[in-house]
Parts: structure tokens; sequence; C-alpha cells
């Protein structure tokens, strides 16, 4: 039971893939800071997460509102279709 809970709430390893300037960027950010690259990397998804969501609404929303605009635009154009052919 004790193993279940720390493995829970304990220590999680990612290993993920970066390009050469991407790590070099990061380890710049540790130097500089005086971190290990670990933290910054932590500090970074932990910042990242976030702001990417937000991100990810806004483009939800704005695609939403984008498909209601062309919607509404359709609908306008094939009236005036119509009342041109009445006419």
């Amino acid at each position: 039971m004790e193993n279940s809970v720390s493995r829970l709430r304990g220590e999680h390893c990612i290993n993920i893939f970066l390009s050469y300037e991407l790590k070099e960027k990061i380890s710049r950010l540790a130097k500089r800071y005086d971190r290990t690259m670990a933290d910054v990397v932590r500090n970074l998804i932990k910042i990242g997460i976030p702001i990417l969501e937000s991100l990810t609404e806004a483009e939800e929303k704005m695609l939403l509102d984008y498909i209601q605009t062309f919607r509404r635009w359709r609908k306008v154009k094939e009236l005036k279709n119509k009342e041109e052919s009445v006419d």
C-alpha cells in the first residue's frame, strides 16, 4: 500500500528528444540563473502548460466564431441570390 501511494505522489521521469538549439538555450538559461537544466525544464513546463491551455482555448473559440460568421455570411448570400432571382 505504501509503495503505491509513494508511486502516485513521487517523482516521475520523462524522456524527450530536443534539437541541439533548444538544448543549448535551456543550458544557457540554466547557467545564467545558476540553476540545473532539470529545474529550468520543470519551470518551463509549469509555466508553459497554462499558457498552452489558454492559447488552445483561444484558438478553439476563434475557430468556432469564424465558422459561425462564415455560416451567417453564406446564409445572407443565399438570401440575396434568392431575392435577385425572384425579381
